[in-house]
């Protein structure tokens, strides 16, 4: 029995030892074909792998305000996973942890309720464990300082990564602090498909990309004791820190009133640019356009840099020509108007105020088609296309290249000299049969309220890196001369007199802190090869103070619905807004602390709903103290009139209607969105207008 034992262990030693010999054996043969017979195929293969370049991306640069605050910068975010297979993972400190670790995640990451997280960290234990995730996402684009406070929660505060399986992976995202403020002018990046890379796609991120987007740099392997890794060779370049003309504070001012402007008026949408005039830096620009799911104005298209028929506000840059080139020799010399004007065989030519004659200088202050089409007809109409090359010559069809993705120069065509021609021509001068982008009338307006001199509107101030610091030059439209110093008086004092002239446009406009100066321009759609009339786009462009300009600024409202219809009433109170909130705010060189220099003697204004012939007694009692008397007026049928009410009445009066109300400003009812007598149903929303 023994010696049968000894034989059954001895052939297993064998077999053994045998395995042994024989895996030696094959451990040899494929050491020698490694070392000896394909040494020169595997030291090609190391070769190959060790002079494998790899490309490292540059640090895109960021886009920041004129004073250096950020308006789009790189910042690195974080994707938390679990894993649940984790070597040493704790399963059991984790179910015992779950209540708390739920608690920790609602009330710090409350993107679900403590419910939703208990039942999501519960799922992966349903699996059995060779089944679960090894990277079960909890947490996405959480910051660093998120984080770490995740690091503290139960269960996840055990240093060992092995223990609690949290893991986290890096992600980098173009981010913009201070959100829609500008932000289709900042533009945006996306990441390209093929190569990974991140560009720019739209507005400075695409113009400017290849400035933001740095130089990469390059990788190689090297070995080491344990593993091939990359080694730096050649460092990679950020991209240029990209210091733009914008001002934060302004920017804000001019969203804002643009926005308040376009929902009294219920328009498309609008557009702003404000500027400065002696240097073209575009200090504000603003874009939007109306949400039709939820009825609010969010940023929109970059239409300052899109052609449009200006309608009136070009009429400046014709008269501007006709007072430089000697058409115009005496603005008092008085021109015949009359009711219309057919020039070359087309159809009449006539003003919505039409006068028999007016002095030339009265031409902008009128807005007159007729005046302004007899003044360039009276030089152009034998040669149309003369005025085309004027145009040119002037610099004004040039690309300005202000770094705004998308810039179109005007459209305006050199028309033979025919009749169809001398017509077009005749058009032309008043801002028809034209498409001009809002930033290229404004550039006009700027060379007038800077003395003739015309500078390029531009975005972008400096270039900042490590090495480098660079201020870009202020750059010139054609010869830098719109026109001389004596023609931009003039025009200066024209276009004083649309806001200030008894005969002017904008006489709304007129204010007792900051004196404006500018143009309205009523331009209608085209729509299926016709105008229609009954939309409209409404302009207005000017600059403030009126006797020392600072700053320019263009403002275009795309067809207002309600309430305000006029070129003045829309885009002009938008002007006149920006110009007194930056007054306030002591941003037009003068102190923000305004005191009269006499208070004002005002007698209070009283408000009652007294009910019957009380009212008239109450009226009656007060008016020899001179005190001002407002009462709702209803009657009966239709949206009641509350304009000169108290914001309290008002709303009272509404509401008691059934009416939804909501305001803007502050003081005296001066406008609603509705007009009083107009027919409703329940809920209607009507807004109204405050001021003091």
């Amino acid at each position: 029995m023994k010696k049968e034992n000894r034989t059954h262990i001895l052939l297993r030693y064998i077999l053994v030892i045998g395995f042994i010999l024989l895996f030696a054996g094959w451990i040899i043969c494929h050491s020698f074909d490694n070392t000896v017979m394909s040494a020169n195929k595997w030291n090609d293969k190391a070769m190959s792998e060790l002079s494998r370049v790899v490309e490292i991306s540059p640090e895109r640069g960021n886009i920041l305000s004129n004073n250096g605050q950020i308006l789009a910068t790189n910042l690195s975010f974080y994707h938390v996973r679990i894993d649940y297979r984790s070597e040493r993972f704790l399963e059991g400190r984790y179910i015992l942890a779950l209540d708390s670790l739920a608690d920790s995640l609602a009330l710090h990451f409350p993107v679900r309720t403590r419910e939703e997280w208990l039942t999501r960290l519960k799922k992966p234990l349903e699996k059995p464990k060779e089944k679960r995730s090894r990277a079960y996402k909890i947490l996405s684009n959480i910051s660093y300082s998120d984080w770490l406070l995740l690091r503290t929660f139960p269960f996840f505060n055990i240093k060992n990564p092995n223990k609690n399986g949290l893991t986290k992976e890096r992600v980098n995202r173009r981010v913009k602090p201070y959100g829609a403020m500008a932000s289709r002018s900042v533009g945006g990046v996306g990441i390209d498909s093929i190569t990974g890379e991140t560009h720019g796609i739209s507005g400075l991120e695409r113009a400017l990309d290849s400035l933001l987007y740095g130089k990469p740099g390059v990788a190689k392997k090297v070995p080491l004791t344990k593993d091939i890794v990359n080694w730096t060779d050649v460092p990679p370049v950020p991209g240029y820190d990209i210091h733009t003309t914008i001002d934060i504070d302004m920017q804000d001012i001019v969203e804002n009133e643009l926005n308040d402007v376009l929902t009294m008026c219920a328009a498309e949408w609008g557009v702003a640019v404000l500027m400065e005039v002696s240097t073209g830096n575009i200090k504000a620009i603003s874009n939007l356009e109306r949400n039709k799911a939820t009825g609010e104005y969010i940023e929109g298209m970059n239409r300052a840099v899109l052609g449009y028929e200006p309608g009136s506000v070009v009429k400046t840059l014709s008269m501007m020509i006709a007072l430089e080139d000697g058409i115009v020799k005496n603005v008092d010399d008085v021109i015949t108007t009359g009711h219309a004007f057919a020039y070359a065989g087309g159809r009449p030519i006539t003003d919505s105020h039409s006068t028999a004659s007016m002095p030339v200088k009265e031409v902008i202050e009128r807005s007159s088609n007729i005046g302004m089409a007899k003044i360039i007809t009276s030089r152009y109409g034998e040669n149309p296309g003369a005025f085309y090359t004027r145009l040119k010559e002037l610099g004004f069809l040039s690309p300005m290249n202000t770094g705004i993705a998308g810039e179109r120069p005007p459209r305006i065509d050199s028309v033979a000299s025919n009749r169809g021609g001398r017509i077009a021509l005749s058009r032309m001068c008043y801002g028809y049969t034209t498409e001009i982008p809002p930033l290229y009338t404004l550039s006009i307006y700027n060379a007038i309220a800077n003395d003739g001199v015309y500078v390029k509107p531009r975005l972008v101030d400096r270039l900042h890196s490590e090495t480098v610091d660079s201020v870009l030059p202020i750059a010139y439209m054609g010869t830098g001369k719109a026109c001389s110093p004596r023609t931009a008086r003039l025009m200066r004092e024209m276009l004083t007199q649309v806001v200030w002239g008894d005969h002017g446009t904008g006489k709304m406009l007129r204010n007792d802190r900051v004196r404006i100066a500018g143009k309205t321009g009523t331009c209608y759609m085209i729509e299926n090869g016709a105008y229609n009339t009954g939309k409209k786009r409404l302009a207005f462009c000017g600059f403030f103070p009126a006797d020392k300009p600072l700053y320019s600024c263009v403002v275009l409202t795309c067809r207002p619905t309600q309430n305000m219809f006029g070129a003045a009433s829309t885009s002009g109170t938008v002007l006149k807004n920006i110009a007194l909130k930056m007054y306030s705010r002591g941003m037009l060189n003068n102190s923000s602390d305004y005191h009269p220099e006499e208070p004002k003697v005002t007698k209070p204004t009283i408000y009652a709903s007294t009910p019957g012939g009380k009212v008239e007694h109450l009226r009656q009692g007060l008016s020899f103290t001179g005190y001002r008397y407002f009462s709702p007026k209803n009657s009966g049928k239709g949206m009641p009139n509350v304009v000169g009410c108290s914001l309290r009445d008002a709303i009272n009066a509404l509401e008691s209607a059934g009416v939804d109300v909501k305001f803007t400003g502050s003081g005296y009812v001066v406008a609603q969105s509705i007009s009083p007598g107009t027919a409703f149903s329940p809920g209607t929303r009507i807004t109204l207008s405050l001021a003091q």
